[in-house]
């Protein structure tokens, strides 16, 4: 027996709804798009250590957001995803890898490793968000130190994570004024607007804090095409110098201090970077108590909560050769995520807004973004290497049996210097 018209006909209907409602209930249960960071980095060429070290300090940063059921919004929380672009060193290809992650849908950036690639971003950026504001992008900055990013050159769209150099020589010098011995310094750099304003800043506080030092040598040199700085070394050696100080990173910084230790040259190296990627085991046994680095921190920083952050790096990373960690990178990751929730959205002007107001603690450090340039304000520290298993050097770098035991902390009130910045806003 057949059921009437109109029940069949109110059957077929039901029916009809029900398929349509289908995808409709699929894509109500699709997780939200992600939101796609760009680190634009040297992934080849002669500072790819420098990139691969940094990608993984930001993925593990990225991971533990995620983990945590990633950034919070009104639509529903969203996921971190972190795609990487080669610069390969060269400021076209950085513009090129800009585009491409633009295309891609990408409106964060993150670079660092180059204050001259920092500086094209930031001009690419400026003229971009100025000319399509449906495509806004916001850069961060974790390690592109010049001065004049946040000074003359500061923009809306650019944050840095990292204290500048005149900050870093200032907590360097914090040491050398107490070193009585030294009479002689020779000055040593890469020749591009970092490497130049290290030795120009390095010249003025020495001038200011130690008007006795003699400044014996100051030099730049290609950056990333010296293949031997035996010549250097042998400059040094002559000059009669008793201390380097270099803003030196990357192979420049690990092949200029072994080329020195191996000609023979017994005088203290006062360094940027000279507690990672290489450097401490090039220079071995030479460089106890003569290598003095400085960092916003450092593994041996002598508290529980930075062991702890140190030990969950290295369980995450354990090879030693992947030992590069910088705490100011997982405080970024952090004041992004921490910005994109009080924006309640991902539109640049909003994040940016927020970030100005960034106020991040991460395993006992806390580090505040300034709102007048967009410096990050934290504390730096000051540590020199010496063996592992000595007091104060519970942690080696890279399984070299060498660590940086810390002789000085700069609180971060006493870390910050003025700016020049005058900064255009939306």
């Amino acid at each position: 027996m057949n059921p009437p018209f109109n029940l069949r006909r109110e059957t077929l209907k039901f029916a009809a709804l029900a398929l349509c409602a289908r995808p409709f209930a699929a894509l109500a249960q699709t997780p939200p798009a992600p939101i796609r960071l760009a680190l634009i980095e040297s992934m080849s060429g002669p500072f790819a250590n420098t990139g691969e070290a940094v990608f993984r300090n930001l993925l593990w940063a990225v991971e533990r957001v995620n983990a945590r059921g990633g950034i919070k919004l009104p639509g529903g929380a969203r996921m971190l995803q972190l795609d990487r672009y080669d610069s390969k060193g060269q400021n076209e290809e950085a513009l090129s890898a800009l585009r491409a992650a633009m295309d891609d849908g990408a409106r964060i950036v993150l670079q660092g490793n180059s204050s001259a690639t920092a500086a094209a971003l930031v001009d690419a950026i400026d003229k971009n968000n100025e000319r399509d504001p449906s495509r806004r992008v916001i850069f961060l900055n974790y390690a592109a130190v010049d001065p004049v990013l946040t000074n003359e050159r500061c923009s809306f769209w650019h944050f840095r994570f990292d204290a500048h150099a005149d900050m870093r020589v200032a907590a360097l010098m914090d040491v050398v004024k107490d070193d009585a011995a030294l009479k002689r310094v020779y000055l040593i750099g890469q020749d591009y607007s970092f490497g130049q304003s290290v030795l120009r800043e390095a010249r003025r506080q020495l001038g200011a804090q130690r008007p006795d030092v003699e400044i014996v040598g100051d030099e730049l040199h290609p950056m990333g095409k010296v293949k031997d700085f035996a010549p250097y070394a042998t400059k040094i050696i002559a000059s009669g110098a008793q201390a380097v100080v270099t803003g030196n990173w990357g192979n420049d910084l690990t092949l200029l201090v072994k080329a020195a230790r191996e000609a023979g040259f017994n005088g203290t190296f006062y360094t940027f970077y000279g507690n990672a990627l290489g450097a401490p085991a090039a220079i071995g046994d030479a460089g106890i108590g003569r290598v003095v680095a400085v960092a916003d921190w450092l593994p041996n920083v002598q508290t529980a909560q930075s062991a702890e952050f140190y030990r969950a790096f290295r369980a995450r990373f354990p090879k030693p050769a992947e030992d590069y960690v910088h705490m100011r990178l997982a405080l970024m990751i952090e004041a992004l995520a921490q910005a994109i929730e009080r924006a309640g959205s991902v539109d640049a002007v909003p994040v940016a807004r927020a970030l100005e107001q960034a106020d991040v603690s991460l395993h006992g450090q806390r580090g505040r973004m300034r709102a007048a340039d967009h410096q990050f304000q934290q504390q730096l520290v000051v540590g020199v290497m010496d063996k592992q298993g000595r007091p104060g050097v519970q942690f080696d770098v890279e399984g070299s049996g060498y660590g940086f035991r810390v002789v000085k902390t700069i609180p971060a009130e006493r870390a910050e210097l003025p700016t020049s910045c005058k900064m255009k806003r939306p």
